[in-house]
Formats: C-alpha cells, structure tokens, sequence
C-alpha cells in the first residue's frame, strides 16, 4: 500500500507557513483523472484536523453535468472533459467561498455516476478549504480564472503509462469487463488527462504522484 505521509507533510507545513488563523484559506489539489487527487485531499484534511484546524474537502466533482444534459449535447462519451462540467457553477461557487461564505454544495456519488445537490454543508467556522479536481490549474477558459482564488496549489504528476493502469483498474472496479475497462480507460479517461498535463498551470507544490513505500 502506497504510504502518502511524505506527501502529506509537504503540504501541511505550507499550510501551515502560510495560513492565518481564522482567515478562510483553500488549497486547490490538481491533477489527471486517476492521479490520486481524492485519497491526497482525505488524507490532508485527516492530518490537518488532527492538527486542530477546521477543515473541509471541497470536490469539483460535484459539478459534473447530469447525463440526460450530456446526452442531449452529444457529450456523454467524453464525461469528464472539460465541457462536461458546470464550470462556470463551480467557479461562483469557489469565490462565494474565497469570500467566507458557507454554502451547500454537491457531490458526485461514483457507484451511481450523478451529482448530488446540496450534499454538504460548509461549516461556518471552516478556515481550511481542500478543494480537488482535474481542472483547478487549467489554462483555459473559464478554469484559468480559478488560479488567483488558490492560496495553495498543488499538482500530482503520474506517467500516462500509470495513470491508464489506475484508471482501467477503476473501471473494473465498477464490474466492468477488462475489454469494456479498457476502452472507457483509454477511449475518453487519457485523453482527458492529456489534456490536463498538456494545458497545466504552474503550481506551488509539484509530487510526483508516486508517493513512498
């Protein structure tokens, strides 16, 4: 099993370095689709509550366009490109959240591939935002707007030859056949996170995805 506590620490004493205590601070996590962004930003959230911080992990899953939208505008094959999303929903939504504001927000429930709305209330006294996604550091319309509202960012950087392992293993995981995995894998995941890499914003942290055994 891959140990994350030199990831985790990494990030944690930039946090720390750099937060104020009763300021509202977001670490935005950024990354390809299978890259690990998720287990990081849990196993953040884990140390920095334990740490006596007020934490919150914020998804940008949850912004994931319904399939009867994407099917009507011809994009349900391409589910997780950039134009799959409510990017502009999400993107209030983060500056409703730089702002201090505590709104509910959705989250994507993976077994059943939907968005949930108002799935998780944001505590008022949250001064640590750990937001995730592929998207967060991307240099292009409207995402590229995001990157000034970060007061951390940090990018997991994963070979496709292993990211295309992980994803086809997330499929199976979901009862896929090894033929059916693989074609999802490859046929809309790596191209998606291609483009992630290809149109990568520079961040304050860069892992290398591999963490220590």
């Amino acid at each position: 099993m891959l140990d994350l506590t030199h990831h985790v620490n990494q990030i944690a004493d930039a946090v720390h370095d750099r937060h104020h205590p009763g300021q509202r601070f977001i670490v935005a996590i950024a990354g390809a689709p299978g890259s690990g962004k998720s287990t990081l930003a849990t196993e953040l959230a884990r140390r920095l509550t334990a740490q006596k911080r007020r934490v919150e992990v914020v998804p940008m899953d949850g912004f994931h366009l319904d399939n009867a939208v994407l099917d009507a505008r011809n994009l349900l094959p391409r589910k997780g490109a950039p134009q799959t999303f409510d990017a502009d929903g999400f993107l209030h939504m983060i500056r409703r959240l730089k702002s201090g504001e505590c709104p509910v927000i959705p989250v994507f429930d993976r077994s059943r591939d939907i968005a949930i709305a108002g799935a998780v209330v944001i505590p008022d006294n949250c001064d640590i935002l750990i937001v995730e996604g592929n998207y967060l550091m991307f240099d292009a319309a409207p995402w590229r707007d995001l990157a000034p509202l970060w007061d951390l960012t940090v990018r997991l950087d994963v070979p496709i030859a292993e990211l295309r392992a992980r994803l086809i293993q997330r499929w199976l995981g979901q009862n896929l056949s090894r033929t059916a995995a693989t074609r999802r894998a490859t046929g809309n995941d790596i191209p998606n996170a291609q483009s992630v890499i290809d149109k990568a914003l520079p961040c304050d942290i860069l892992l290398d995805g591999q963490p220590r055994r």
